[in-house]
């Protein structure tokens, strides 16, 4: 069992920036990672930096925790650029990176760049085609490759990742097409529930919805021919009917983290308390949570 944490990069470096990262690992927290946006729901209006720049900062700023994105989509990337810069924060930080990526939504992403919203299936076939590309970015000294969507023209990548054969992905998926990319792609899955159930849906309907995603995930994992016992499950928290009730209180918490790590996930991701926000939370709970939460679940 790990527990991990999002730190949103809202806050300049020199005025709480670092000091959130270093305090994540002073914690002990396995993970922690942010969000690879442009900019995101209410937090549009205000402060908002570039996950790679912040990632790499971190590196710098921390030794032991792993670091990551929760998660990168191809709303405004390319698997030839993402490789590269994957591979220099690779590099800086000794192998401690975990990519999170999925598909993409319909946020300020998917048209900050000037383009059209892409459909849901449009979004699948351009993950269909972006995650396989990158995967051969990350692991082959060049790559050529020429698709519907992406391309790479003799593209190097040398040395490669410090993490062999390349840093892992966590394939955020709920769908058959990303749930089967998961399979054959993935070293974790990443999953917030059920979002049809965020508003209206009560706690044990979650748990089922999230019970069903866990067992389509099976399914495409043996339908090539893998263990799905081998990909870490991740969840992502705050999007499910629960909301922040898991940082209400440390019993919350265990509560909470009891009944998801008995559905197989190997990891749950809180988010950092920010004030005024959607991710308001008492500190001194989430901290406790961080000391004691995992030690409360294995007694």
């Amino acid at each position: 069992m790990r527990l991990s944490t999002v730190i949103l990069p809202i806050r300049r470096w020199s005025q709480g920036g670092r000091d959130a990262w270093q305090r994540a690992e002073q914690l002990g927290f396995h993970t922690a990672y942010t969000y690879d946006h442009l900019s995101w729901r209410t937090f549009r209006d205000g402060p908002w930096f570039g996950a790679v720049p912040t990632l790499t900062a971190a590196a710098g700023a921390t030794s032991r925790m792993r670091l990551g994105t929760l998660v990168t989509s191809p709303n405004f990337r390319h698997p030839v650029t993402l490789a590269k810069d994957l591979i220099t924060l690779d590099d800086v930080s000794g192998g401690r990176v975990t990519l999170g990526i999925g598909a993409g939504g319909n946020g300020f992403d998917a048209t900050a760049l000037g383009q059209e919203p892409w459909t849901p299936r449009e979004r699948a076939d351009r993950f269909g085609e972006f995650l396989p590309l990158l995967d051969r970015l990350l692991t082959e000294p060049a790559v050529t490759h020429t698709g519907k969507h992406y391309s790479a023209d003799e593209a190097r990548n040398i040395p490669g990742c410090v993490q062999g054969p390349r840093l892992p992905f966590a394939v955020a998926a709920t769908g058959p097409r990303g749930l089967k990319l998961a399979a054959r792609y993935g070293q974790a899955w990443v999953t917030t529930g059920d979002p049809k159930l965020f508003e209206s849906g009560t706690p044990a309907e979650s748990l089922e919805a999230i019970r069903g995603q866990i067992t389509k995930l099976g399914t495409a994992c043996a339908e090539i021919g893998r263990d799905a016992a081998e990909l870490d499950k991740i969840l992502l928290t705050g999007f499910t009917p629960e909301r922040s009730g898991p940082l209400r209180s440390l019993d919350a918490f265990v509560d909470f983290a009891g009944r998801h790590f008995a559905l197989g996930f190997t990891e749950i991701v809180l988010h950092a308390p920010i004030p005024d926000s959607d991710f308001a939370a008492d500190e001194k709970v989430f901290e406790q949570i961080a000391t004691e939460g995992l030690a409360q679940l294995g007694s």
